[in-house]
Parts: C-alpha cells; sequence; structure tokens
C-alpha cells in the first residue's frame, strides 16, 4: 500500500519560522514562552494543514494560527496580568554598550514595550512583519479601520515618548544646542 503525501506543495512552514518566532516573541516578550507558543501553534497548522488551501496566503495563515493560540492561551491560563505586568524583558548585554546606536536601539525597544499590547502587535504585524492592513487586520481578527486606528496611537505614542526623551544629564555637546552663544 503507498501512502499519498496529502500536504500541498507550497506548505513550507520551516521558511516562515524565523518571522513566527519573532512574532511569538513581540506577544509573549520571553524567549521560552515565545518557544512554546510557536511550537503549539505548528501542532495546530499541522493539525489544520487540510483546511489549507492551495492558493492561499501559508504566511497570514500561520500568523492567525499563532495569534488565536496565544489568545487561547491567555483565556484558558487566565494570566492576562501577568503577561502585561510581569513581563520578562529581553536580556540585557552584560555590560552597557559603548555604541550610541546601540543605547539607542535599546531605548526604542523599550519604547516598543511600552506600548499598550493591541497597539504593538499591530505595529509589529505591519513594520517589523511588513504585513499589509488587510493581512495584518485578518491576523488580529478586527477590521481594517481599527488596525488603523491602533497604528496611527502607536506611531502617535513613539513620537511622543521620542519628543519626551531627555537627553543625558551632566553631558553637555560640544558645539551642540546647550552651548553658549557669548
Amino acid at each position: 500500500m503507498t501512502v499519498m503525501n496529502t500536504k500541498p506543495q507550497s506548505f513550507d512552514v520551516i521558511g516562515q519560522l524565523g518571522a513566527l518566532r519573532r512574532y511569538a516573541l513581540s506577544l509573549v516578550r520571553d524567549r521560552d514562552d515565545a518557544e512554546d507558543l510557536v511550537n503549539d501553534a505548528l501542532v495546530n497548522a499541522y493539525e489544520r494543514q487540510a483546511s489549507f488551501r492551495r492558493d492561499g496566503n501559508l504566511r497570514g495563515w500561520l500568523f492567525a494560527i499563532l495569534h488565536n493560540t496565544h489568545i487561547d492561551r491567555l483565556r484558558r491560563k487566565k494570566r492576562l496580568a501577568r503577561h502585561e505586568n510581569g513581563v520578562a524583558d529581553l536580556p540585557e548585554p552584560a555590560s552597557e554598550p559603548g555604541q550610541e546606536h546601540v543605547v539607542r536601539l535599546a531605548d526604542v525597544r523599550r519604547a516598543f514595550a511600552s506600548l499598550p499590547e493591541e497597539q504593538r502587535l499591530a505595529l509589529h504585524l505591519v513594520a517589523i512583519e511588513e504585513f499589509s492592513y488587510e493581512e495584518a487586520a485578518a491576523v488580529l481578527g478586527i477590521p481594517v479601520g481599527t488596525l488603523m486606528s491602533r497604528l496611527s496611537r502607536a506611531r502617535a505614542r513613539l513620537r511622543t515618548l521620542e519628543n519626551d526623551r531627555t537627553t543625558f544629564v551632566g553631558l553637555r555637546l560640544v558645539g551642540g544646542l546647550d552651548e553658549r552663544q557669548d
């Protein structure tokens, strides 16, 4: 008896692992939890692979499964408060970085992490994963207008955080705006 491979040719889940891991990390903000979430989502995807259309968008389909798996886990474990308040930040380097761009990236990462979850997820899908508005809205299960509103609020909040960002206390830029013009 010959067993036929029923997987569609375009069912390349392995090629999507990096993006799924990034999105999972954005969802749960902990590397171990993110890996568990991706594993759970891939099990769900494997079990539902027959429902994937050959001409469908595999990436969007997998992201929707990942997102829904995350929501299901939150509901099942009732850990929303722990998820938002007990954030396990990304590991910081063992020593303080000397390069200005590394410090700036850490500032951006903290600002991004401080966004409310619905804004952070919308911005992650559009800005980092480069989903179209329609695809991101489908992944999140919301109307496109709601997604655009969340993106607008997230961007405005990041701009506010950037404008409120203070310079290093005690440092003075030579030739900068804080140097007196006598």
